[in-house]
């Protein structure tokens, strides 16, 4: 019986998970790039790390880095020779939260990851909304602020305004991750973004409008108005499931904290 793969964290989803030729690439078959794969090109080919580097923030052996590594630089040059769409999707991968100490310095998730790592226990449900001025802010790549809201047996049990501190579009799943939110409402919001959600198990309810507080409450009394299927006008794509299994259970990593990812072997 072979080992289970092991998860490869990410410390960033792709904001944009499809890309296509301006002409020929018509009726080809799509290239698929896993999401670890896309991690190895991001850290080894955009950051210079070493591969040796990349293990380590990817906490995977330094063969199996490399292997990833060859894998999405045979795939990208097929793209580029074959002329081939290409799509960002699946892989053995789970998003960091902050906990990784060999991520680079300055890393927002770092910060947050300080403040909110302790579990806030199985009974309480964590809900973000995508705030400005009371309302629910209608683009999530652009929001600055989400408030957060602490539900227990049904009823809101605290709240607070947290910074996104200027991040955007895919990195905002991130923070969230970080901020360990269990469900996320908001008004627009794209493709990769969604994905990146669903990898860290957070629960979407998109294109809300109105005001933040009483967003919630209709959520919590079981009549919130949402689309299911909303796009932001802003960014396209498609949703695609990713993740290690990216149901979103939690796990934990020792001292205390715990962070969401799918079913790979520890």
């Amino acid at each position: 019986m072979s080992r289970p793969t092991k998860c490869r964290l990410i410390c960033q989803f792709p904001q944009t998970v499809e890309f296509a030729p301006l002409q020929g690439g018509e009726g080809k078959e799509p290239v698929i790039l896993t999401v670890d794969e896309y991690e190895t090109i991001r850290l080894i080919d955009r950051e210079g790390l070493s591969q040796g580097q990349c293990s380590q923030r990817m906490q995977v052996a330094r063969t199996t880095a490399q292997k990833i590594y060859d894998s999405a630089r045979k795939k990208l040059a097929d793209v580029l020779v074959d002329g081939r769409p290409l799509k960002i999707e699946g892989g053995e991968y789970r998003l960091c939260c902050g906990e990784n100490r060999f991520c680079s310095m300055g890393c927002v998730k770092q910060e947050i990851y300080q403040t909110f790592y302790q579990s806030k226990g199985d009974t309480i449900m964590r809900i973000a909304v995508t705030y400005e001025d009371g309302q629910v802010y209608q683009h999530f790549g652009h929001t600055e602020q989400f408030k957060l809201y602490d539900v227990e047996d049904g009823k809101i049990v605290s709240s607070q305004v947290v910074s996104t501190n200027g991040q955007g579009h895919g990195a905002l799943a991130e923070v969230l991750n970080a901020l360990q939110a269990d469900t996320l409402i908001c008004g627009g919001i794209g493709g990769g973004a969604q994905v990146a959600l669903a990898s860290s198990g957070v629960k979407l309810y998109g294109g809300v409008t109105g005001e933040a507080d009483a967003a919630v409450e209709a959520l919590l009394a079981g009549n919130l108005a949402y689309n299911p299927d909303v796009q932001c006008s802003h960014h396209g794509g498609h949703h695609h499931e990713g993740g290690c299994g990216g149901h979103g259970e939690h796990h934990h990593h020792g001292e205390g904290h715990e962070c969401r990812h799918g079913h790979c072997a520890d």
